[in-house]
């Protein structure tokens, strides 16, 4: 079975874009993330932007759980320490319970965590509705050297191929008799003989990796075919120089507002 990483299969609105489009759009997001300097333009980006292209692309339920799950505990944080610590001189504050937070350093908060979620949530969308494949080949099509976009599409697959080989460790190691569920301790107790089975299959299949690309004239100089084409319309291309135009206009614009003061 083909590993696809994030990549989820729907026909929706992104997949259908050239990998090239959608990354140029992340950028332009990421980037007017930071360099909008009005108060809570990271909310403005995640709910009028991503959440609508998830929605669209079909992706949103897993493109929300993901996103969440990475984030929540560092924005948990984030909300408790600038909440109760924020230096500030104003003395609202908001009761929650037994705690009172600052006004002022909860507004912090929402701002550099709606941020947060737009930075690490445009890449995660370009990924759950790219396949590592397309990505890697597009890239490699516009200049990229053939090493590079091996170890990148190496790196996309990486988690799931280690996810997987896991859970056949696991069982097998329970087919053994291994216990791996119950507590805490014995938990603990059953991660070790997973271990050294999880290195020794990563380094085999690195092995055969490897075979598999010298038997493929991988290193072999000259150009290459491609099993399939990547459709990439004069449209998609005008938009990816509006949203680099926008980009460095962006830059421009802040860097003058910075110089003036």
């Amino acid at each position: 079975m083909q590993r696809t990483g994030l990549f989820i299969e729907r026909a929706g609105f992104l997949q259908r874009l050239n990998p090239l489009t959608k990354i140029t759009g992340a950028l332009l997001l990421i980037g007017a993330t930071f360099l909008l300097p009005a108060p809570l333009t990271g909310a403005a980006l995640l709910g009028g932007v991503l959440l609508p292209l998830a929605l669209a692309s079909l992706v949103v339920r897993r493109f929300l759980d993901t996103l969440l799950k990475t984030l929540l505990p560092v924005l948990i944080s984030l909300a408790l320490v600038q909440g109760l610590f924020f230096p500030t001189a104003d003395p609202a504050t908001v009761a929650v319970g037994p705690l009172l937070f600052r006004r002022a350093g909860i507004q912090f908060a929402l701002d550099i965590g709606s941020r947060l979620l737009v930075v690490a949530g445009a890449p995660l969308l370009v990924f759950q509705t790219t396949h590592p494949g397309t990505l890697v080949q597009a890239l490699i099509q516009r200049g990229m050297p053939r090493s590079v976009g091996y170890m990148l599409l190496t790196a996309l697959q990486l988690i799931p191929a280690v996810t997987e080989r896991a859970a056949r460790v696991a069982e097998a190691q329970r087919a053994r008799g291994l216990e791996t569920e119950g507590n805490i301790l014995q938990r603990i107790r059953g991660l070790l003989p997973l271990i050294s089975p999880l290195i020794v299959g990563a380094l085999i299949e690195a092995e055969e990796r490897a075979m598999a690309l010298e038997a493929r004239a991988f290193n072999a100089p000259g150009p290459k075919t491609w099993v399939r084409d990547i459709p990439d319309p004069p449209a998609e291309r005008m938009a990816r120089i509006v949203m680099l135009t926008a980009l460095g206009a962006l830059i421009v614009w802040r860097v003058a507002t910075l110089a003036l003061g």
